[in-house]
């Protein structure tokens, strides 16, 4: 008799078995490394269940059949005060005056920002995928959606640094209507005043992506953006920043953020989730109360975490300048596959097996340890657990759950 067809009870079974596991395995089992997540608190997961998560709001400060119309649905009296607390918080945690919790991820915070300042034909310059820059401002990527052309913004070195004295010369020569700052392999700080100075001197705006450094930044390390001459910064929120996912944007400029917020509704976001926005709220206040301690820690944690790799033969970039100023570090690729026989790819898939989890494109980071705990002295146990499994010890599994299990939150 062959397998029988699952009928939608044993469906729904299913289904809440594979959530259970997953949560299971992810929120208490495994340790996580990837730089690109963070482990929100219980009560930004709890808001992100309430009844906020069936709700609509839609700002409009128009009129209709004659009469004044500042929000298209009724019941809003609460969720209205949720949104301008989490925008007051996001504002001063970034320096700015004005801000949006409206995006729903980094990259729609990044139309958002693009779409309604840059004209469709317009240049910019950014980082591209080469020096370690994000994706989507690839040209075949969000340029060609938005109708833009892109210029390389070069970085030097496996580090990914900026030089003004490269980069300024580019921006007075090319003449750009904006300088988009930002990385997904992100280690250091920009000099920003020579960048800034130059793009203002040709009328271009600065645009900082701040997603993978956002909780750095409002935790008071890494850079200030907009305390340094950046007209807009923006990202995503579930990296650095241990909030839910989705995107915001801060400003000082109030010109550019009445035209950002007109361009919001019907243009980029429509409903824009007042759950994530209540747990967004509650991450927000936690970080003014925790981020300085938090944003210190992560990045002693990930340069202890790279120096233990390095010792324990794991080839790190950047030895000599201390591995990194961020919540991530890299692999030398290269290197590691020369030495231990595995690149990243091959490297996170074995490390996987003892749950130990890496991404597959070079980077390690500390952010989650760092926000269930962990300190300095833990970064050499995970060293020598990351080693051991690669290696095959089996034994290293039970020793991963042991060591998450003593940091609960």
């Amino acid at each position: 008799m062959g397998d029988r067809e699952l009928g939608p009870v044993d469906e729904e079974e299913r289904l809440r078995q594979l959530v259970l596991r997953h949560e299971r395995w992810r929120a208490r089992d495994a340790l996580n490394l990837l730089p690109s997540e963070n482990f929100a608190s219980p009560r930004v997961l709890r808001y992100l269940g309430t009844d906020l998560a069936r709700r609509y709001t839609l700002p409009l400060h128009e009129s209709a059949h004659g009469e004044p119309v500042d929000n298209g649905y009724a019941g809003t009296r609460y969720s209205d005060e949720i949104e301008a607390l989490a925008s007051r918080k996001a504002a001063e945690l970034l320096h700015g005056t004005h801000a949006s919790v409206r995006p729903l991820s980094g990259h729609i915070a990044a139309m958002s920002v693009l779409a309604p300042l840059l004209p469709p034909g317009s240049t910019y310059m950014a980082i591209q995928p080469a020096d370690g820059g994000y994706d989507g401002y690839a040209p075949g990527f969000l340029p060609a959606v938005l109708g833009h052309r892109v210029l390389p913004l070069p970085l030097q070195g496996p580090m990914h640094r900026l030089d003004p004295e490269e980069v300024v010369p580019l921006i007075r020569r090319d003449r750009p209507k904006a300088v988009v700052l930002g990385q997904s392999f992100f280690l250091l700080p920009y000099p920003l005043t020579p960048v800034v100075e130059a793009a203002h001197e040709v009328d271009a705006l600065v645009l900082y992506d701040a997603s993978h450094v956002l909780g750095l930044i409002m935790g008071g390390e890494f850079q200030r953006p907009l305390d340094e001459g950046v007209d807009v910064v923006f990202g995503s929120t579930h990296k650095s920043f241990f909030g839910p996912q989705g995107g915001l944007l801060a400003t000082r400029r109030r010109d550019l953020f009445e035209q950002i917020d007109q361009a919001l509704i019907w243009r980029i976001v429509d409903n824009t989730h007042l759950n994530r926005i209540a747990a967004l709220a509650q991450a927000l206040l936690e970080m003014e109360r925790e981020g300085p301690a938090y944003a210190r820690q992560v990045i002693l944690n990930t340069r202890a975490l790279a120096r233990a790799l390095d010792g324990e033969g794991f080839p790190m970039i950047g030895r000599e300048e201390g591995y990194t100023r961020s919540h991530q570090a890299f692999f030398d690729g290269g290197a590691l596959k020369a030495r231990l026989g595995v690149g990243p790819a091959g490297l996170a898939r074995r490390l996987e097996r003892d749950d130990l989890l890496l991404d597959l494109v070079g980077r390690v980071g500390a952010a989650e340890l760092t926000r269930l705990g962990f300190q300095e002295k833990e970064m050499s146990l995970v060293a020598s657990l990351m080693t051991r499994s690669l290696h095959g010890d089996r034994t290293v599994r039970k020793e991963v759950h042991a060591l998450r299990h003593r940091f609960r939150r």
